[in-house]
């Protein structure tokens, strides 16, 4: 029997395509950049970081809807991948206005007296003017962009391999990541941590290189480059979870014990899965950042990960197209209620302001959504998509005008 392609196997991942394809130039063609003021800048940003958003929710479906592993900490690695680029924006942006500011000198600065005003300019905010450490690489592009994925992958791996290795699992686990993030967000918020502290990193929607370039036109790149992230994620975590290792992944996640006595070495699937998605997490906010413009410890807060799997549980556990939708739905509804789009509702006793009530109904929702529609908003795909089975009559024998129906009625 012949092989089934990859897109035969997967055909969500053909239409998934398509309709982002669509969806990017349809955004491009209404956009400031083009002329046609359709779509202020703001919402295309708002777009292109809820692109990210959707390619950071898929990672988490595939570790969580996948593999059964509900981690609270991917968001920290979506936070370390803004922070590692954002270390470069910060500094080679800075370096521009310091150096201009110092052309006009009598005597030419010296390299050190460049590199001093640029820490005044940096952590002068936290009483500081040396650079730490943790900067030592944030004047080259290159390697920031490396720490960009190797810093959430090589964290990712040290802590999967601790964890699974002891067997560490279901809400032990959980608990363990978001402690991991706690502990994570207590030390940047702190000004000794190198990174601003509660400050965080800002303008980092100015790139380095593009001063004459609108922030329209630069809506529109980061847009297009969120947008080809997620196709790729896309189709990178449909071919994880396709085939054998699509198998063995669900496997884990349905009974552990199983997979394990079949002979499949669990931990090495686990810790997998775990980086890969850590590391595509941390481009995803190298991605995001950018567009907001800043990011401070609050993001990698424990609660911007439980959001991370309500918007997973809306959108449809174990559904790549289901994450991506519950993320953009929630995300845009977000974006919609606390930005003042909602009016607000006068009871005559109340007002109701969607601000303060926003959190209330995406509670209500992930409640009411586990209890009476466990498959999200991608169970309604697959009540379209699912072929009905044929009505076969009498003791399901074989079909009637087969060969061997017409031999036994001899």
């Amino acid at each position: 029997m012949p092989r089934k392609s990859f897109i035969v196997q997967n055909p969500s991942v053909l239409w998934f395509l398509l309709a982002l394809a669509l969806f990017t130039f349809g955004v491009t063609l209404l956009s400031e950049a083009t002329g046609s003021d359709f779509l202020s800048t703001s919402f295309v940003k708002t777009l292109g970081k809820t692109l990210c958003l959707c390619l950071v929710a898929i990672a988490m479906d595939v570790v969580w809807g996948y593999c059964g592993i509900l981690s609270l900490g991917h968001m920290a690695f979506f936070g370390i991948g803004g922070y590692a680029i954002g270390q470069w924006l910060m500094y080679a942006r800075t370096e521009i206005i310091v150096e201009q500011s110092l052309s006009a000198a009598a005597i030419p600065p010296t390299t050190q007296e460049i590199s001093d005003a640029i820490g005044n300019q940096i952590f002068g905010v936290v009483g500081s003017s040396d650079f730490p450490m943790i900067w030592a690489f944030s004047d080259s592009l290159f390697l920031q962009l490396l720490m960009v994925v190797a810093i959430p992958g090589l964290l990712a791996l040290v802590f999967g391999w601790l964890a699974f290795r002891s067997r560490v699992t279901g809400v032990y686990l959980s608990i363990l990541t978001q402690a991991m993030t706690l502990a994570l967000s207590l030390y940047l918020f702190q000004n000794d941590s190198g990174l601003r502290g509660n400050n965080g990193l800002s303008g980092l929607q100015n790139i380095p290189g593009f001063e004459e370039t609108s922030q329209a036109t630069l809506s529109i790149a980061f847009f297009w480059a969120s947008a080809m992230a997620l196709g790729l994620g896309y189709v990178l975590f449909a071919w994880v979870t396709s085939g054998k290792m699509g198998s063995v992944i669900r496997g884990i996640r349905d009974d552990e014990a199983r997979v394990r006595f079949l002979g499949y070495h669990v931990e090495s699937y686990k810790l997998f899965v775990f980086t890969v998605t850590a590391i595509v997490a941390g481009i995803a906010g190298a991605l995001y950042y950018p567009q907001a413009g800043i990011i401070n410890p609050a993001e990698i807060a424990p609660i911007a990960s439980i959001y991370l799997a309500v918007w997973v549980a809306i959108g449809g556990r174990g559904r790549l197209y289901g994450a991506a939708i519950g993320a953009a739905f929630v995300s845009l509804l977000s974006s919609w209620f606390t930005g003042g789009g909602a009016p607000d509702i006068n009871l005559g006793f109340y007002t109701i302001n969607w601000t303060d009530w926003w959190l209330v109904l995406l509670g209500l929702s992930f409640v009411l959504v586990t209890l009476f529609a466990p498959k999200g908003i991608g169970g309604l795909f697959d009540m379209i998509m699912i072929r009905r089975t044929p009505d076969r009559q009498g003791d399901y024998g074989p079909d009637k005008g087969s060969k061997r129906a017409e031999e036994g009625s001899e």
